[in-house]
């Protein structure tokens, strides 16, 4: 039973983006991560705005799942990251500080 459990949450957590829509979401397209593109100077920046996962989905680690998938594609585009969704900025960084390189400030100057 417990193999079970494992294979359905392994295959909920894949992640697709939807360029189009601007999200990355599950195939089902029931939880998802909304971003918007934005320029700041010369850099540019992914600025996540939205996570959601629907009760009957959560504690699945579906919103991690969403959060490295931006993550990893905003490292893959030479992206920085503008942290507006709590879920991001409150609970997802905190839990995983090795990402934080990747977050916008100010000060930061394009080195990608």
């Amino acid at each position: 039973m417990a193999a079970t459990a494992t294979a359905a949450t392994a295959e909920e957590a894949t992640i697709v983006c939807n360029e189009g829509l601007k999200r990355f979401e599950t195939e089902d397209k029931e939880a998802f991560l909304e971003y918007e593109l934005r320029n700041r100077g010369k850099v540019k920046v992914l600025d996540i705005l939205h996570t959601y996962v629907p009760s009957s989905k959560r504690g699945r680690g579906l919103a991690h799942h969403l959060c490295i998938s931006a993550f990893n594609h905003a490292k893959a585009h030479s992206l920085l990251i503008i942290p507006s969704c709590t879920y991001v900025s409150d609970t997802f960084l905190p839990r995983n500080p090795s990402w934080n390189s990747l977050i916008y400030t100010k000060d930061v100057k394009p080195s990608m």
